[in-house]
């Protein structure tokens, strides 16, 4: 049995016409939304409590009142400090005078120290758009459905 290509016009009852569907699919971006994201910077109070350190001088004047052939050198004892102090007094000769002395001693303290104190910190903050139509079933499958062609008959 030969067959005869027919023109696909005619009906024939002798003739199964077969059809077929084809589906082609694509992808397509989509935006279904936007993200926006800022840095905010923010003030919280802290509170320090810590041990700070203090050096403060306590000044003496120890009067001396003797007579000195030179100028006498700032001299240290221990943790004293010795600055000489002099004036010239008119005798029948000229003759330097220990008048006094300054003793300054150096004091250390140690004292607690607290304060509330601004700092700064950043956060995130993210906000959603959503997009100006949003996204349904049909358009999560982007494609078309063709027509049979006549020649798959």
């Amino acid at each position: 049995m030969e067959e005869k290509a027919r023109p696909t016009g005619t009906s024939d009852p002798d003739v199964l016409r077969l059809f077929a569907e084809e589906a082609s699919v694509s992808r397509q971006v989509i935006e279904t939304g936007r993200v926006k994201v800022a840095k905010v910077t923010r003030v919280r109070d802290q509170n320090i409590d810590e041990l700070l350190a203090r050096t403060s001088v306590e000044v003496k004047t120890v009067p001396v009142g003797r007579l000195i052939d030179a100028m006498p050198a700032v001299r240290q004892d221990g943790d004293l400090t010795i600055v000489p102090v002099v004036e010239e007094a008119l005798v029948v000769e000229r003759r330097l005078m220990l008048k006094e002395e300054l003793h300054i001693r150096r004091v250390q303290t140690t004292e607690r120290h607290q304060q509330t104190v601004k700092l700064r910190y950043q956060t995130a903050e993210v906000t959603r758009t959503p997009a100006q139509k949003p996204a349904t079933d049909n358009d999560a499958v982007v494609g078309s459905i063709q027509k049979p062609k006549p020649e798959d008959t």
